[in-house]
């Protein structure tokens, strides 16, 4: 069974000495326990074009010290990387294996490099003794293993680690006091990065050179001395670019959240499901969208398998928001009109629905069709099918293609307003909601190109969809309401209260149709659209 950690650390290039300086008495550390030597000797695996190390992932089996085992660690914003640590086994635990598989796809995964480090450790630790953060200086030797053995290449880099819950601060804290004895922020990402670096291994990756941190701070503060050039730089780069440039960017954008998510899926992380999903529907809308520069002879077949992907991910998904959605209209009826066992009808309802459901979607990551369509993506963001329009500047291409879905979403929202009330008008209100959507996604991808005019008006197209949104869950509960009077009229219970929910919920959806005119005047006013214009 394999565990999770949050690291947050930074690495540092020290003198060949290693020797650790004196932290006692800086941010709070009241005592520098020393924790002896260790030896860590770990593997590194990867493909041979090195698939994990261009997304900043490492892949470990490692002995020596208290966590020997496999290691993956995943990217988790600044400083931080989450680690999936798995006992020590001569082969790839499969469960690790799994959380690679959308990078790795069929490629081997092979023994890249070793790393022996001897590592001195010292906590450092408060007046109570509890650990804040872990030092330690790494001596290390490392050698090539693939495409053939090679010399090894040392090196020694102090580690600080956090202890788990601290204060990202205390890092800060530190730094000045390691640099100021001659330390700097490690160039390379990770010990592998440096040693793919150092021993010939490296591809043109993403993790293996990253900017040095002078570097990095020069950067800064010349974009903070001169935010205007920087702005008139961003608006002369928009102005050079093509239509394919623009749309290009933001489809492998959306490719790479679709690839990046799946390990965070897999693990069950709080909302990597929903996010997925808004990425593949994002794409698929982008096909659509922007047809005029990119083929769609390519495009609508990874679109309608776009579509089957997001469908799997929502079965799960839209019951837990249907359900919460339940449970809180539920409980804001008072306890004298809630009659029979209602919250446990739909406690049972929810849960016979999710049996099973969590083990089909993994099913499905791990399926033919859905590694097919991740090789689909892939030829298409290496290769892409560029229609002529993809060459123009982008300025033109990117506003005809917006404010053609605008004009498309018009038309559905006054079908909408015009449709009797009833089923009619539900399912046109539906089809306003869908293109909104897609209208809004558009403007977002436009943003690069038609600047602050086009994130407005996605903006205001989210206002849109959130109203009909909100009348399409209605119609929705509705439906699930009925099936749970039903079910608890079949089983002797009173069906009041769901008949009390059901009215609610109608009402509910009727003040939306009442409240849409006005938003929609106010959305749709000619003023927006002519802001997108340069």
């Amino acid at each position: 069974m394999a565990d999770t950690v949050r690291e947050i650390e930074r690495k540092y290039e020290a003198p060949d000495d290693g020797r650790l300086p004196e932290l006692t008495g800086v941010a709070g550390v009241a005592e520098v326990v020393d924790k002896g030597v260790a030896t860590l000797d770990a593997t590194y695996h990867d493909t041979v074009d090195q698939r994990l190390a261009a997304d900043g992932i490492t892949l470990r089996r490692r002995t020596g010290g208290s966590d020997a085992g496999w290691h993956l660690k995943l990217p988790a914003g600044p400083d931080a990387r989450d680690e999936i640590r798995a006992p020590l086994s001569d082969t790839l635990p499969a469960e690790l294996a799994a959380l690679v598989r959308s990078r790795v796809r069929d490629r081997a995964l092979v023994p890249l490099v070793r790393l022996v480090s001897e590592r001195s450790v010292r906590h450092l630790v408060d007046a109570e003794g509890a650990l804040l953060a872990e030092l330690s200086a790494d001596r290390v030797t490392a050698r090539r293993l693939t495409p053939e053995p090679g010399e090894p290449v040392g090196w020694t880099e102090v580690e600080v680690e956090l202890a788990p819950g601290g204060d990202p601060a205390l890092l800060d804290a530190l730094e000045s006091h390691l640099t100021g004895r001659g330390m700097r922020r490690s160039a390379a990402a990770s010990k592998l990065a440096r040693a793919l670096a150092e021993t010939g291994v490296a591809h043109d990756t993403k993790s293996a050179e990253p900017d040095k941190p002078d570097k990095q701070n020069k950067q800064a503060k010349a974009d903070r001395e001169s935010k205007a050039g920087k702005k008139a730089g961003k608006r002369a780069k928009a102005a050079e670019s093509t239509a394919g440039d623009i749309v290009l960017d933001y489809v492998r954008t959306q490719i790479a959240a679709i690839v990046s998510l799946d390990p965070a899926v897999r693990l069950d992380v709080p909302d990597s499901v929903h996010r997925m999903r808004v990425a593949t529907r994002r794409l698929r809308s982008a096909f659509r969208s922007y047809r005029k520069v990119l083929d769609r002879a390519v495009t609508d077949p990874i679109g309608d398998e776009l579509k089957w992907l997001a469908g799997e991910l929502g079965i799960d998904r839209d019951r837990e928001v249907l359900t919460a959605r339940l449970e809180e209209r539920l409980g804001e009826v008072p306890v004298e009109l809630r009659l029979g066992p209602v919250a446990a009808r739909l406690r049972i309802w929810s849960q016979a629905s999710r049996r099973g459901s969590r083990e089909r979607l993994i099913g499905v990551l791990d399926g033919e069709r859905h590694l097919a369509l991740l090789a689909s993506l892939d030829a298409l963001s290496a290769d892409p099918p560029l229609r002529p329009a993809a060459a123009r500047p982008a300025e033109e291409v990117i506003l005809a293609a917006v404010l053609r879905d605008d004009e498309r979403l018009a038309a559905l929202v006054a079908a909408a307003l015009a449709a009797p009330p009833g089923r009619d008008r539900d399912v046109a209100v539906h089809e306003a909601r869908k293109k909104a959507k897609r209208v809004r996604y558009a403007a977002e991808a436009a943003r690069s190109a038609l600047g602050k005019p086009a994130k407005a008006f996605a903006g205001r197209m989210t206002e849109l969809q959130e109203l009909l949104g909100d009348h399409q869950d209605s119609v929705v509960a509705r439906e699930a309401l009925r099936e749970l009077a039903v079910q608890a009229h079949g089983a002797g219970e009173s069906a009041f209260t769901f008949g009390l929910l059901y009215g609610r919920e109608e009402a509910r959806a009727a003040a939306r149709e009442r409240e849409l005119p006005a938003l929609w005047a106010e959305v749709s006013r000619e003023e927006h659209r002519a802001a997108l214009r340069p």
